[in-house]
């Protein structure tokens, strides 16, 4: 009785998100693509046989409880490792303890390392032997890309299932459910449904979130309004890791909305770089190089304003960097686009790299050195400047590639006039 009341205090002092953790699949809110019959995760549940999972997601849609869960339906003992602050010694000692029950008493252990990105290659392969005997069960979850993060031998014998962020309607229904029952407010607190909306939009598809949130303003009031929730929850965290996959979803999203010309998209996905304390030059080198590659000659005066924003951030850092960036973030999306500055240079080094290199015409080559008249380097070479509109007749490219084109301009903003001023110039050195 004492141990049972005891258990129940100590489970009352856990924090929401901890007491509201699903015990059974059924339970689990979101992440349907995962749950439904014939999935792998059902048939691990349904199963003795061990099996081997990465579960990756976004922070709070659910990888701890889905590995809690699986260790609950299945009775099988459940071993938490954190790589954040264990080493090869407890990944180990957790692998023989597994073994030992496994040999003496047939019970089989989930073994769940978080945060497993953070193992360096040494402790990633102390698990191998555990995976490949199937000692464990291993759950690993990371909120990188595991191809990125994860060691090949480790990756190839586990199952990757990706967890997507849970939708507000997901997120709508866990607060719903903490707020009845009885493991979490048991109906003592009250939420106005503007309130709870404004949980739904502060959570981002983070359950775990949305729950500290809700917890945090049941401790202000027993009736939850806005106000309430704006005090409990100061500033919503980004969900943003510098380090991960975020990082690349984020900045290809920038790039793909200034492609796009949608100035807003790109803006949004700016100040989200920034807010989440982002390098404020590498947001700036990504500019100059989308002014070159995705703009070009249609807008030249779009590299000078992507040069400018970045020198400017360099001056004077953030915060006011963020209006310099946001000026040519603008600039570059509204200008009209071109690639064929990239697709030029992409074609010409192509061409090198299979060898078409070509000898050099005699009258283009350096005569300033001894020696390199009685050799032909210079003898015919005709100055432009002599000539009408600074233009002369004569062979520039080596005779194997004189008939490659490599720029194409586009009709696109002031590209459509350098267009019609290359094609005049290429026909009249070509004699067309």
């Amino acid at each position: 009785m004492f141990d049972s009341a005891a258990e129940e205090a100590h489970r009352g002092q856990e924090p929401l998100a901890v007491r509201m953790r699903p015990r059974a699949l059924d339970e689990v809110i979101g992440q349907r693509h995962l749950l439904g019959p014939g999935t792998p995760l059902r048939r691990l549940v349904e199963s003795d046989a061990p099996m081997s999972l990465f579960l990756w997601g976004p922070p709070g849609t659910g990888k701890t409880t889905l590995a809690y869960v699986v260790s609950n339906a299945t009775s099988r003992r459940f071993v938490e490792v954190s790589a954040v602050s264990a080493g090869v010694k407890e990944v180990r000692a957790a692998i023989e303890q597994a073994r030992r029950d496994l040999g003496m008493t047939g019970r089989q252990t989930v073994l769940f390392v978080d945060e497993v990105h953070r193992f360096n290659k040494a402790q990633q392969d102390a698990l191998l032997p555990a995976v490949e005997n199937r000692w464990v069960t291993f759950i690993g979850a990371t909120t990188e890309n595991p191809f990125f993060s994860v060691i090949s031998p480790l990756l190839s014998r586990s199952l990757l299932l990706t967890l997507e962020p849970l939708g507000d309607d997901d997120i709508r229904a866990v607060l719903e459910r903490a707020v009845a029952d009885p493991r979490g407010l048991d109906g003592r607190v009250a939420v106005r449904p503007d309130a709870l909306d404004q949980l739904v939009r502060l959570a981002g598809g983070d359950a775990r979130r949305s729950l500290t949130y809700l917890e945090a303003a049941a401790l202000l009031a027993d009736d939850v309004t806005v106000d309430v929730v704006e005090k409990a929850a100061d500033k919503a965290a980004v969900r943003y890791d510098r380090q991960g996959d975020q990082h690349y979803d984020v900045i290809s999203a920038f790039i793909k909305s200034m492609r796009g010309s949608d100035a807003d998209a790109a803006l949004h996905y700016l100040a989200r770089m920034v807010e989440a304390g982002e390098d404020p030059r590498f947001i700036a080198r990504r500019i100059v190089i989308f002014a070159s590659e995705d703009v070009g000659m249609a807008d030249p005066t779009c590299l000078q304003i992507a040069v400018a924003a970045a020198q400017a951030v360099e001056f004077i850092g953030l915060p006011e960097g963020r209006i310099n960036l946001a000026q040519a973030v603008i600039h570059c999306a509204l200008a009209p686009k071109s690639n064929a500055v990239v697709k030029a240079i992409g074609a010409a080094s192509d061409d090198v790299r299979r060898g078409m290199v070509g000898r050099i015409p005699g009258h283009l080559r350096d005569a300033h050195y001894a020696g390199a008249k009685k050799l032909g380097h210079g003898k015919g070479y005709q100055y432009p400047h002599d000539f009408e509109h600074g233009l002369v007749r004569q062979d520039y490219a080596p005779e194997e590639l004189r008939e490659r084109r490599y720029y194409e301009p586009t009709g696109h903003g002031a590209e459509a006039r350098y267009g019609e001023r290359w094609a005049r110039i290429r026909a009249f050195l070509r004699g067309e």
